[in-house]
């Protein structure tokens, strides 16, 4: 398949596709991000406490 058939193709289907209207789009994209968000600060904040805790135990059992 040639890459300009391809991309007709591509164009073929998205046309064919039921996108969602606006009022149900935008509502989903700020969910998403807000998930997105709180899961980046949540991964954080277990970096940081295990990176504490490992230095602690390091400091207390003699390592550097």
């Amino acid at each position: 398949m040639t890459p300009k058939k391809y991309a007709k193709e591509v164009v073929k289907e998205g046309k064919r596709v039921r996108w969602p209207k606006r009022e149900v789009l935008i509502p989903t994209i700020i969910v998403v991000i807000l998930i997105a968000g709180f899961a980046a600060l949540w991964l954080t904040l277990e970096d940081l406490t295990a990176g504490s805790l490992i230095s602690q135990l390091q400091k207390a059992f003699g390592g550097k």
